[in-house]
């Protein structure tokens, strides 16, 4: 239910079609979701929209569960809207998840559902779908800890069957290491590794838990396109940064080296787990699962 049109005096990207309405541009504003668009882009705007829930926009920076649904799955709106979209016209992208998207555009769309909190704006109007997958890891990205969190990190890297973790000061590894069954050993084969691993993910907090097996599952179907070009590996060596991150949130410059190819590991054993275990977390409530 568009308004008389306005005068735009901050570019603002349009609903619709993703572009900037320039500054003293007229521009046309839905009076129950607030939807900013182009006058010309009138007549593509959805004839439904969500009206802007009471709460509050979801805050710029936060833990998981602070962008996470009262019922579960607790898989953030925004996890799953960008996840959607990209299964929706992205498993014919080479390179997706790798090649990167226009680093404005990221910026825009990511402080654009940001701001509309539980109500997100159509991901279809985003033209390059490399720029919706960059607002979904610049999201996790951005997180004030990992989806593995800081306790549980060095856990995940010995279940991953890092051998011989040094314990760093001050990062409460041993605490994380007692979640281990015979934590006080290395993991010594495959199967030891997936019980581990297995072991650990159960012990995440559950927005962080139902957010992996989403994810996992997502990139185990984007693994098996041809057109992606984008195995386990690769898979690995662009989410393990991102989803596994560190063991504080100031690593020193050697944590940091010697974390990069631990990361990638654990990525590759999570994937490597059956796709079996991570619907158990997600598909009990899978109906809820659906972008708004």
């Amino acid at each position: 239910d568009p308004v008389p049109s306005l005068q735009v005096i901050r570019p603002e990207p349009c609903g619709v079609c993703g572009s900037r309405i320039r500054f003293g541009k007229t521009a046309i504003k839905c009076c129950q979701c607030q939807l900013l668009l182009h006058t010309k882009c009138r007549e593509q705007c959805p004839s439904l929209c969500i009206p802007r829930p009471h709460q509050h926009a979801w805050p710029r920076e936060g833990v998981l569960a602070d962008f996470a649904p009262s019922t579960p799955p607790l898989v953030p709106a925004l996890v799953v809207q960008c996840v959607t979209e990209v299964e929706k016209r992205g498993l014919t992208e080479t390179g997706l998840y790798r090649v990167p998207g226009a680093e404005q555009l990221v910026r825009e769309w990511k402080r654009k559902l940001l701001r509309a909190g539980g109500a997100l704006p159509a991901l279809s109007s985003v033209t390059d779908i490399h720029v919706v997958c960059g607002v979904l890891k610049d999201f996790l990205r951005g997180l004030k800890e990992p989806l593995v969190t800081f306790s549980l990190h060095p856990a995940f890297l010995r279940a991953a069957g890092e051998q011989g973790l040094p314990v760093r000061e001050g990062e409460g590894t041993a605490s994380a290491l007692t979640l281990l069954p015979g934590a006080a050993t290395d993991i010594p084969d495959d199967a030891a590794s997936d019980t581990a691993l297995r072991h650990v993910v159960s012990k995440l907090p559950p927005a962080n838990r139902d957010t992996l097996a989403f994810l996992m599952l997502h990139l185990l179907r984007v693994s098996h396109s041809p057109d992606c070009k984008m195995d386990v590996l690769n898979l690995s060596r662009v989410f393990g940064p991102t989803l596994v991150g560190h063991s504080s949130g100031n690593p020193t410059p050697l944590a940091i080296m010697e974390d990069t190819p631990r990361q990638c590991k654990v990525v590759a054993r999570l994937l490597s787990l059956p796709p079996s275990f991570w619907r158990g977390f997600v598909e009990t409530e899978q109906e809820n699962l659906v972008p708004m």
